[in-house]
């Protein structure tokens, strides 16, 4: 178990490490005569990409990928589809400095614990570069959602505990944030300025909603459409919890409010979030992830090395401030793998 590979019947395992060679997915399960090109995997591959803001890291990645296999002459031949980004910009030597120091809030002291080696360079396989081949397979979920009319919307909630209030969404791509509110947009550019002359890094909330997702979609029990989309979001490194619908809000409800009334148009609220019994119900899917601070700063923290001794470190090379907006299209992307398998399994017994 290796824990490198995600669902049932769309299967995709990712591989590669952050300055590896390359990156990349193999997707089995995906149906035949689906069209399919690297310009439609490009398009979200560009939504994540580094270095396309004053915002972002300065390391650039044109995030390039070549389809390998499962796709001929525009079209998904039904075989595993197999993609690979090869790594440009790498630069390992500012990680030299770690070698042998684990790095406080990141995976390398776990993955020291677990494996008995770790590559430093830039986290390895904990790297939030990893994301880019999910990115690559949510392109390919999305053709499969396609087919039934089922459309992802990410978007960035709050940022620096700045929030958006309200949701003008053909302004989505207006503002490098993914943010549906020009004026919250603003304003979190200047708190990321800001905390990154402090040597700091903050932490947000995305959301993610989904339309047209038809009734029925999901297992009993343990295969829940909401367990498995609250699992699917947190298999994503920086993010740290998960709710649904009126989620922990839900908590200081009565029935009678969280309830979600019935009507011959449908239902009259939404806190259920979409979702009843671990099943899709029609209405819209709405699903939030806390996305903690990225834990790489300019800051002096307390940590110690691999023999145990205290050391005082100062994380260098290039990083964000904010796993938010490049963490958007990631988040939606574990939702569009999540619906592709749901929908694929339901069309095997309906």
């Amino acid at each position: 178990m290796s824990g490198n590979t995600f669902g049932k019947v769309l299967r995709v395992t990712t591989w590669g490490e952050s300055h590896g060679p390359a990156l990349g997915a193999v997707i089995d399960g995906c149906p035949p005569r689906l069209p399919l090109t690297e310009a439609d995997i490009e398009a979200e591959l560009a939504r994540r990409r580094p270095g396309t803001s004053i915002h972002t890291t300065s390391r650039r990645e044109p995030d390039r990928v070549e389809i390998l296999s499962g796709v001929y002459d525009g079209f998904t031949t039904g075989t595993p589809i197999s993609l690979i980004i090869f790594n440009r910009d790498v630069k390992s030597e500012a990680y030299a400095p770690l070698k042998e120091v684990f790095r406080p809030g990141h995976g390398d002291f776990t993955y020291q614990a677990k494996y008995g080696i770790r590559d430093y360079r830039g986290g390895g396989r904990a790297s939030a570069r990893e994301t880019v081949a999910r990115v690559a397979a949510g392109a390919v979920a999305q053709k499969i959602l396609d087919t039934a009319g089922i459309q992802v919307v990410a978007f960035t909630l709050e940022l620096g505990g700045i929030r958006a209030e309200q949701f003008i969404w053909e302004q989505l791509s207006d503002n490098p944030f993914f943010c549906p509110d020009p004026a919250a947009a603003t304003a979190m550019a200047a708190r990321v300025q800001a905390v990154k002359q402090q040597g700091d890094s903050l932490g947000g909330i995305v959301e993610v909603r989904v339309h047209g997702c038809p009734a029925g979609l999901g297992e009993p029990v343990f295969d829940k459409l909401d367990a498995v989309l609250a699992a699917a979001l947190m298999s994503i490194g920086a993010v740290k919890g998960v709710e649904i619908g009126a989620g922990f809000a839900a908590a200081t409800m009565t029935g009678s409010q969280h309830n979600d009334p019935l009507t011959p148009a449908g239902f009259a609220s939404n806190n259920a979030g979409g979702i009843l019994a671990g099943i899709s119900n029609g209405a819209e899917i709405v699903i939030r992830a806390a996305v903690k601070p990225i834990p790489s700063i300019a800051r002096p923290q307390q940590t110690i090395d691999r023999q145990g001794r205290p050391q005082t470190i100062t994380v260098g090379g290039r990083h964000d401030i904010s796993a938010i907006p490049r963490i958007v299209p990631v988040a939606a992307a574990m939702v569009k793998l999540t619906l592709a398998d749901f929908l694929l399994r339901q069309r095997a017994i309906a």
